[in-house]
């Protein structure tokens, strides 16, 4: 009884540790003043017209979102068929397939954006928005190769082997039995991906420059000229997302098991 009552006040403060940063952010958003206070003061929506009226950063979070959803898609479709083809054949060329797909995810972000920086220089496309795609593509790639992967050792052989003896072709048992029971991962994997390349700055940065601005690099340059709410602002609305994100994930699937938990 006392280990319990012990193990739930430590989560609790420790939940409390990690949420105090975040509720500084969101005071501070609703600031009347250009000022860091908090609790905030002349509360208001000012710092929040301002973002979405503002060009720069209103370009640069449309820019986010628009990188996130292509690189989501680009990442699952190139992990998908590599984690069928570890599934279905468990071969040594697909392993090690996969595991050149997770090892950008395991190289520092600066090699990453600095490789395609050289990259995009040497065929002359430089500070473009498909080079930051197609970078956190490969970059993220590791997260729904992960993620499907998982929904690959979920199916149960006996219900494929059911199908077969039915008589279905191995397309129809694809398309009608195994792309219902692992799409929840490949959309909890398009998810992760797509929350990762929001709030990646590095990579962006080095490869798309001062000319093609997500919205961490919007920040992270604005932090030069001096602290303004509006970054507050920007931090609000990636953490609603990752919320909005992760609550859909825990409702397609187990996110604590997804998670690395036991859940």
């Amino acid at each position: 009884m006392l280990s319990a009552l012990f193990r739930h006040t430590f989560l609790m403060l420790f939940g409390l540790f990690l949420a105090l940063p975040l509720i500084v952010v969101f005071g501070v958003s609703f600031n009347g003043s250009a000022q860091m206070i908090f609790p905030p003061q002349d509360t208001g929506l000012r710092w929040y017209r301002t973002f979405f009226n503002d060009p720069a950063w209103n370009t640069a979070f449309q820019r986010s979102i628009i990188v996130a959803v292509f690189v989501s898609v680009l990442s699952t479709t190139v992990a998908m068929p590599v984690a069928y083809a570890i599934w279905r054949f468990n071969s040594r060329f697909a392993r090690q397939l996969a595991g050149f797909g997770i090892l950008p995810f395991l190289v520092p972000p600066i090699v990453i954006g600095i490789v395609f920086l050289i990259f995009g220089a040497i065929i002359g496309h430089v500070g473009r928005i498909e080079n930051i795609i197609v970078s956190h593509a490969v970059t993220f790639l590791a997260i729904p190769l992960t993620m499907i992967t998982l929904g690959f050792r979920a199916v149960d052989r006996e219900v494929i082997e059911c199908a077969q003896t039915l008589g279905a072709s191995d397309s129809y048992v694809f398309r009608t039995v195994i792309i219902p029971l692992i799409s929840p991962y490949v959309i909890s994997g398009m998810i992760f991906a797509a929350i990762f390349s929001l709030n990646e700055v590095v990579i962006a940065f080095l490869v798309g420059g001062f000319v093609t601005q997500t919205l961490p690099v919007q920040i992270f340059v604005s932090l030069r000229t001096g602290f303004t709410p509006t970054m507050c602002v920007a931090a609000v609305l990636f953490f609603i997302i990752g919320v909005l994100g992760l609550l859909l994930i825990a409702r397609l699937n187990n996110l604590p098991r997804l998670l690395g938990g036991r859940g």
